[in-house]
């Protein structure tokens, strides 16, 4: 019985969204990341903010990310990364939904993933049991039914019942 491996690396589409009160055109909207750091220095203190704009308006909202930090404190290549908006330390504020949740209250998160995926062992020619690895990069409210389903082009009745017969 010839098995194929695979390994899925499943990421958000979409970095979570705070829920903020706009002031500017009224109303609770969602805001997308900026994906711009707003570094503050005053004296030896530092202040970090990830900037966020509401979808409708653009108004900004501020995302803290260091505060009335000693500049001393801080590792030099972080405050490299942060001064020169490095897209990898964006990401990963960007996509921290917990820390996003405790400071805005609320957060919007897209189900939309992308799927990176990886062959590490069989032949999909002649694979009759297929072993799947998932590593999840990111919170994201999809199901992990649909995601299946979707991916293997399969209804997800069809998969229940697959699931069923093990």
């Amino acid at each position: 019985m010839s098995t194929l491996r695979v390994h899925w690396t499943i990421a958000p589409a979409i970095a979570p969204r705070p829920l903020i009160n706009c002031n500017r055109c009224g109303g609770v909207k969602p805001y997308r990341c900026g994906e711009k750091f707003r570094v503050n220095a005053n004296g030896k203190r530092i202040d970090v903010w990830l900037i966020y704009r509401c979808v409708d308006c653009d108004n900004a909202w501020n995302f803290t990310i260091l505060e009335r930090q000693n500049r001393r404190e801080i590792e030099p290549a972080r405050l490299a990364a942060l001064e020169s908006n490095d897209p990898a330390l964006v990401r990963r504020f960007a996509f921290d939904a917990a820390t996003l949740r405790d400071r805005a209250g609320r957060i919007e998160e897209s189900p939309d993933v992308t799927v990176r995926k990886e062959f590490l062992d069989g032949e999909p020619e002649r694979a009759v049991a297929l072993a799947l690895d998932l590593r999840l990069d990111g919170t994201t409210p999809l199901r992990l039914d649909r995601l299946l389903a979707g991916e293997l082009g399969l209804s997800r009745s069809r998969l229940q019942a697959l699931d069923d017969r093990r």
